[in-house]
């Protein structure tokens, strides 16, 4: 081969990094504007056989040159990969969602079966997401693991959309037989909130495979904490919780503890300031003395730590051969109480793991601790406070500690009133709240609108509590029997009907809350199971119900139940229902 020839090659494998299937363009700083700008990209991009990942970070692309490129990406079905962060540096926000659309049209137009996204470090907003969003909900990104949007600004609006595109794309992947098996999630420095954090946490609920999860610095506290460790709960492959600077409280400490216990192959646990203070610290150091076998790295630095706290997660490490990193620092333990963690880790043959304390705020006196739990005090009261003067229908999805429209006042205020044609109507809180035939009857004949109005008919939970509150009060009597019928019909329509609504998850949940299935949660069973067998019973028989659920349906109501045993009737005729269908 000749010098020049050879040089040639160099110079090419030099630039884009030839090898594995990969072509990287990487950090070449290149300023696409239009198409003539992208035809060397395009060029690299049709002559390579085989791309199976394309890395364009480090670069600037602008809405002409990423048409032209999704051209050529139109003819490249084995593309799985795609390393797209940071490539819209100084582009404006509004020209990136055009970008993302082209782009992503490509991909679904080629046919690809995504493997790993990454859109990491693009300041798109909350309208970035919306560019991508119907990529996320296609095919091209049923086989996705890796999803990475670290630092894009999606805001809460953002987490949102990307939540919907998530369960979206889990429902319709699922429909061909193959769910969405997502293993990382990278959603760092975005703002989300509670209320994007919530957003998250049902598709993570659905999604069930996760195995990393990033989401440091993003303005979430103990509501959103504990939604999410509710649906991390959800995901047994966990092997890293990255959480990292967001404001947990001894609530969301508790919470993420109590998941932590039904974990089994977690790795990794970074709450590092994260304000989980000594009582949270507490409840996560019971979780890893309980189990945790493959922890390598506990992270609670900056969290606010007293000494007799950070002792006791100390020694809760003590059997936790696999662990690599135990970091402490910056906590409130004092000269005492660093050389006490030494010499405790020291005694395990652990002294090794043991990070820097170099920066401990050293040992506060219990005055301070009595001020600090005083102050948590103060600041739940003013939570609760906030939650009392919103009006219970308004409440937003997600908030854990929020129960399903029970206002306090309703029980002394409504309970005890004696029910007679001349009483006023009541609210759908207080139906809800206590449930009763004359309850339902006294909503007037909009009474199916306005529950249906005050649930949020996309989250599986509140549908499925809402529904056992109706049938609840099913009675044989046919002014009674109409109203729960009717009611029933608009919500599960509703609900169904919803692009982001889980059936099986539904169903499941239902089942659990009926005692024929049990779950790893202590949930208390419905007291009786007649109203919901009878109110089943006719929802099964409508166009709206899904058919894929009479099975599961079957299964159970056939299994020897006790429950069951003592509504032979109810179960009697659903079975007969069931069998017919």
């Amino acid at each position: 081969m000749a010098s020049e020839d050879i040089s040639k090659l160099a110079e090419s494998l030099a630039k884009t990094q030839v090898g594995g299937g990969q072509l990287s363009f990487k950090g070449k700083s290149l300023k696409l504007n239009t198409a003539e700008d992208a035809e060397e990209v395009i060029k690299e991009i049709e002559e390579f056989d085989g791309m199976e990942a394309l890395r364009l970070e480090g670069n600037t692309v602008g809405v002409e040159a990423a048409k032209v490129i999704a051209k050529a990406l139109e003819k490249k079905p084995e593309l799985k990969r795609c390393h797209w962060s940071d490539m819209f540096t100084g582009r404006l926000r509004s020209e990136i969602p055009a970008a993302l659309i082209s782009l992503g049209e490509a991909l679904v137009s080629a046919g690809c079966q995504l493997v790993e996204l990454d859109l990491s470090d693009n300041a798109f907003g909350p309208d970035g997401v919306r560019g991508f969003e119907a990529l996320l909900k296609s095919p091209a990104c049923f086989t996705l693991q890796e999803l990475k949007l670290n630092n894009c600004g999606m805001g809460i609006g953002g987490g949102k959309i990307l939540a919907g595109a998530l369960q979206e794309c889990h429902r319709k992947s699922n429909a061909q037989g193959k769910p969405l098996a997502l293993k990382v999630f990278v959603a760092g420095r975005n703002r989300l909130e509670n209320d994007g954090a919530t957003a998250l946490a049902e598709a993570f609920r659905i999604i069930g495979t996760l195995e990393e999860v990033h989401m440091p610095q993003n303005g979430i506290n103990h509501p959103g904490i504990t939604a999410l460790a509710q649906a991390f709960a959800l995901n047994p492959l966990l092997r890293v919780i990255n959480l990292n600077d967001n404001t947990f409280t001894e609530k969301g400490a508790v919470a993420m503890a109590e998941t932590l216990k039904k974990l089994r192959q977690v790795e990794v646990i970074n709450f590092g300031d994260c304000l989980v203070r000594s009582k949270g610290a507490v409840a996560i150091a019971d979780a890893v003395k309980e189990g945790l076998h493959k922890l390598k790295e506990l992270n609670l630095s900056f969290c606010e730590i007293k000494r007799d706290a950070a002792l006791i997660i100390t020694e809760a490490t003590e059997d936790k051969s696999e662990l690599e990193k135990l970091d402490l620092n910056g906590n409130c333990l004092g000269e005492e109480g660093c050389e006490q963690i030494q010499e405790i880790l020291e005694s395990f043959n652990m002294a090794e793991v043991l990070g820097s304390l170099s920066d401990d705020e050293g040992d506060d006196d219990d005055d301070e601790d009595e001020d600090e739990e005083d102050e948590e005090d103060e600041e739940e009261d003013e939570e609760e406070e906030e939650e009392e003067e919103e009006p219970p229908q308004v409440q937003e999805r997600g908030q854990g500690e929020q129960e399903l429209l029970t206002p306090k006042n309703f029980l002394d205020t409504h309970e005890s009133t004696p029910v007679s044609s001349t009483l006023p109507p009541v609210d759908v809180g207080t139906f809800l709240a206590f449930p009763s035939p004359e309850k339902l009857l006294r909503l007037g004949p909009k009474c199916s609108a306005l529950i249906v109005q005050q649930t949020d008919t996309s989250d599986v939970e509140k549908v499925v509590m809402v529904f056992l509150k109706i049938s609840s009060v099913f009675k044989d009597e046919t002014t009674v029997k109409t109203a729960v019928h009717e009611t029933t019909d608009v919500l599960m329509r509703e609900a169904f009907s919803s692009a982001t609504f889980n059936s099986d998850a539904f169903i499941t949940s239902l089942l659990i809350h009926m005692g024929l299935l049990k779950s790893e949660e202590k949930i208390k069973a419905v007291q009786s199971l007649y109203g919901p067998l009878m109110t089943l019973n006719h929802m099964v028989q409508q166009d709206y119900f899904p058919k894929s659920l009479v099975q599961v349906l079957l299964a159970f109501v056939t299994k020897p139940n006790r429950a069951l045993d003592s509504c032979s009737v109810a179960r009697h005729l659903l079975l007969q229902t069931l069998h017919q269908l």
